[in-house]
């Protein structure tokens, strides 16, 4: 008969505390019947006699105390622990391990845990950015962000808001070179291309064209792995560039820089925030998501509506060329 070691040594020790079938099994929450079934398939599996028993009192065995001198300290630390791990996942403080992509979501991320540690101060973020997408298990991830959907199997992903790809250029440059009216002008123009990071590899220009998205070619005047230095060189007038919504969006409400072809913008891209389980979660890792989710679901802060890109881009019309 198999045996659940761990409930038939509970029930042993509370026995041998309390020295009372009826009693021990009112604090166990179990039948009589049950808390006698359990010392009996002990004693069984073990091949000792525990207890000296009569239907009125038992009483330890010398084999049954010195078991418990072995047991107890183990089974009090073994319940010690367990209740340190509930109030653990129950208690919103500790470490809590975050990852997401360097590019793009560093203006979105430092409000949203700002925000969190104002409110859960107890709690220590650890915060790893890079655009390579890395081994959720061995960077013991908590809360992840990424572009697209989640490329494990097994996680949950939850939709956040858009990611606009947007051709800008400043003022200053439309000026100096002109506006694009159409996709093949790209190729006329001074662009700059953005090198990802984690693989080194040249990012495309992406364009809605119809239905489908293509890949636009430009001729590269500058080539950077850095976002902020790539806007630095849009900003300055020197090269076209296509910048993430996330990005762009403060500088075209500012009228610092003005969106191209906005009817080419792909609407495939999303940002994602995604986890490993919904019920087994620490209860810091479940409150942040649910800080993110409330503040980034669509939040139009950080994505620009069709008629405000279309009223900015009337901008580039008025710049002489």
């Amino acid at each position: 008969m198999a045996i659940n070691e761990l409930r038939a040594i509970s029930t042993f020790v509370t026995a041998a505390e309390l020295g009372s079938l009826r009693k021990t099994a009112a604090a166990l929450n179990i039948s009589p019947q049950a808390a006698s079934q359990a010392l009996a398939q002990l004693e069984q599996h073990l091949n000792l006699r525990l207890f000296h028993r009569t239907t009125r009192s038992m009483a330890l065995t010398d084999e049954g105390r010195r078991f418990l001198e072995e047991a107890q300290p183990s089974l009090v630390g073994l319940q010690r622990a367990l209740r340190s791990a509930k109030r653990a996942k129950d208690e919103i403080a500790g470490p809590l391990r975050i990852v997401g992509p360097r590019s793009t979501f560093q203006p979105v991320l430092w409000p949203l845990i700002d925000e969190f540690c104002q409110r859960h101060p107890g709690v220590v973020p650890d915060v790893q950015l890079e655009d390579r997408v890395g081994n959720w298990v061995e960077d013991r991830v908590d809360v992840g962000f990424r572009l697209g959907l989640s490329p494990h199997e097994g996680l949950i992903a939850r939709r956040l808001l858009p990611v606009q790809l947007i051709v800008c250029a400043s003022p200053a440059y439309l000026k100096a070179h002109g506006a694009p009216e159409t996709i093949a002008a790209l190729q006329s123009h001074r662009c700059s291309v953005f090198r990802n990071p984690g693989t080194g590899q040249v990012v495309p220009w992406r364009l809605k064209s119809g239905n489908d998205e293509v890949q636009q070619p430009v001729v590269p005047t500058i080539c950077t792995n850095d976002e902020m230095l790539e806007l630095r060189a849009v900003l300055a007038g020197r090269v076209l560039g296509q910048l993430a919504g996330l990005t762009a969006a403060p500088y075209i409400r500012a009228k610092q820089l003005v969106p191209l072809l906005v009817d080419h913008i792909p609407d495939r891209y999303s940002y994602f925030v995604y986890y490993g389980s919904r019920n087994a979660q620490p209860a810091r890792a479940r409150a942040f998501i649910e800080l993110a989710l409330e503040r980034l679901v669509n939040n139009t802060e950080y994505v620009l509506s069709m008629k405000e890109l279309r009223a900015a881009a009337r901008g580039a019309r008025a710049m002489p060329s």
